[in-house]
């Protein structure tokens, strides 16, 4: 596939938090797809970009909630703003927490069952029942909401609980903001055990 071609001119903004850990595997990520790709600061202006990205990691540490404190760091206004015009939004992992903690998703991500780390690899899929394979890293990754949710992906396997059907990620209303806990950028070059990757981020970037 070339991306670069069926997406000319796209670029895409990482937002580094003080404790995200993902951001230089996410940007690899869109550098294996040929697409203009930059690190934000989480304390400098975003500017007008087609998507950005919140990585995984621990956000602040973790303290209080996964994700609580980074709602408040000063680029989260811009990108809340820049979320109603339309532009695209993607949570990873923490980046999902996030993006719940700022109410740009509803619900909210509570401790795994037994409060277990889940770290191995995982297939999801989504409604058109396409399967894709994705490692998975999280002790509190497990999706909640009262309400009716529009879901992006299911999970169909995990690797250490194979029973386990629950949300993988979620879409706000418009479709333009998605959280999913499944790491992409963990598969997307031939070293890996999967470019599945590359797949879920076209899937969102051509929707």
């Amino acid at each position: 596939m070339n991306y670069k071609k069926k997406y000319p001119g796209y670029k895409v903004g990482v937002v580094v938090f003080p404790g995200s850990n993902c951001d230089a595997e996410t940007v690899k990520l869109f550098e294996s797809m040929e697409i203009s790709v930059q690190r934000i600061w989480h304390k400098d202006p975003a500017p007008p970009l087609d998507l950005y990205v919140l990585p995984g990691g621990f956000s602040y540490g973790d303290y209080m909630r996964a994700g609580a404190l980074a709602t408040y760091s000063p680029i989260m206004r811009d990108i809340k703003n820049y979320a109603k015009d339309g532009r695209k939004v993607l949570g990873i992992c923490n980046g999902f927490q996030i993006l719940c903690e700022s109410k740009m998703l509803p619900g909210t991500l509570m401790p795994n069952e037994k409060n277990k780390f889940y770290c191995g690899w995982t297939m999801i899929r989504n409604g058109s029942k396409d399967h894709y394979y994705l490692p998975l890293a999280n002790k509190n990754g497990k999706y909640y909401s009262e309400h009716e949710v529009n879901i992006a992906y299911k999970y169909a396997y995990i690797i250490n609980d194979p029973e386990m059907t629950e949300i993988a990620g979620v879409y706000n209303d418009k479709g333009n903001v998605l959280g999913m806990m499944p790491h992409p950028e963990r598969a997307c070059q031939k070293h890996h055990a999967s470019e599945d990757g590359k797949k879920v981020l076209d899937n969102f970037m051509n929707l």
